[in-house]
């Protein structure tokens, strides 16, 4: 185990450190060119997760640490498209993306996303307070932030009173990406 996040006390679990460094020696070797982007992007970032291990690797430190590598892929992917097609054309896929996003925004507070199809899933209200904040971003109306995003904690509910869980996380997914393609 190298030094590279802190870890958590004897007492405390944390990343399975030979997992994530496992991981950030592959997103070292994707970032240099070493892996097509195809394969390797800043959503292998977004989606990859660790199993958690006592005397681990500070769960906060390596979280900050994915967030700045997920920006690093948005900001090359970006460099890269905009040296072979133009910073035009980058806006324009860019603006095709959130597009995409735009119609579940639309849809009613409470019709946005699918229930659980069991057990339990998020809070509809407090996602659809998010989305409306987003709304309001592509509106001109108001911020937000990728953190803001990022940091959001939905309450658990069950059944019409939930949204299922991966829709809303791949959805936000999304909306980080573009949010962080215009920073």
């Amino acid at each position: 185990m190298s030094d590279a996040f802190p870890t958590v006390s004897v007492f405390r679990r944390g990343y399975d450190p030979e997992s994530v460094e496992a991981f950030f020696e592959d997103a070292r070797r994707a970032y240099e060119g070493g892996v097509p982007a195809e394969e390797f992007s800043a959503v292998q970032v977004r989606q990859a997760t660790f199993t958690l291990k006592r005397r681990g690797y500070q769960i906060e430190a390596v979280d900050a640490a994915m967030n700045r590598l997920e920006a690093a892929f948005v900001q090359r992917d970006r460099a890269d498209h905009i040296a072979v097609n133009g910073e035009s054309a980058w806006y324009d896929r860019i603006a095709d993306r959130a597009t995409t996003l735009y119609p579940r925004l639309q849809r009613p507070r409470g019709e946005r996303f699918s229930h659980p199809e069991s057990g339990r899933g998020y809070d509809k209200s407090a996602v659809d307070d998010l989305l409306d904040r987003l709304a309001g971003y592509f509106d001109d109306r108001n911020d937000i932030s990728v953190q803001d995003i990022r940091r959001a904690v939905f309450p658990p509910a069950r059944g019409k009173k939930a949204y299922a869980e991966g829709p809303v996380d791949a959805y936000l997914g999304r909306a980080i990406e573009i949010l962080l393609a215009v920073d």
